[in-house]
């Protein structure tokens, strides 16, 4: 059926895309893609499916643009009902394969999961909780804060990810974001 093959339990990946159904009868996929531009999840081989608890690779044999989203055929999928088996798979990549940053800057899946700490109130900063993910809006990204064990209250906020402005420091190291954001807003 396919040339699939299991990864590593040791390889780090990053969430890239996700298929979301099939196009045509000779085994095409829809995918929905993280990365911007949407067409450059074509730069990254192979591709990690998670697949009812199993993780597969599959090459990209071609990938394209069609309307509105983007399109792909992978390697040893080659009829509707391969395609389909592959329906809800998220789309994973090795993080080695991603391009170094600038100083400065960050990847989300780096920011999921940090500890959201508010500098807004006199004294001690407060523990507004953990980034659950993110949010493109438009106009800037926004942190999505969900409360964890030691926030202040049990309330889901959104940040804007507006470094200097709203973020005032991020610190892989310590897991965490210090933000100029009211606990009250």
């Amino acid at each position: 059926m396919s040339k699939s093959t299991e990864k590593p339990v040791s390889i780090k990946t990053v969430k890239l895309g996700k298929i979301t159904g099939v196009f045509g009868v000779k085994g095409w996929v829809k995918v929905y893609a993280y990365t911007d531009p949407m067409e450059g999840i074509f730069n990254y081989q192979p591709w990690y499916l998670n697949l009812n608890g199993q993780t597969l690779a599959v090459e990209v044999e071609k990938g394209q643009r069609h309307g509105k989203g983007i399109i792909a055929k992978l390697v040893g999928y080659d009829d509707r009902d391969q395609a389909a088996s592959l329906a809800g798979s998220m789309i994973e990549v090795t993080s080695d394969e991603l391009p170094e940053l600038e100083s400065g800057e960050y990847y989300w899946h780096q920011l999921e999961k940090l500890k959201v700490l508010s500098v807004a109130t006199e004294g001690e900063p407060v523990l507004l909780g953990k980034v659950a993910n993110l949010v493109e809006t438009g106009s800037n990204d926004v942190l999505v804060v969900k409360p964890c064990s030691g926030s202040i209250d049990k309330r889901e906020r959104w940040v804007p990810y507006l470094p200097d402005q709203f973020v005032l420091n991020v610190d892989l190291e310590e897991q965490t974001i210090t933000v100029d954001w009211d606990p009250e807003f």
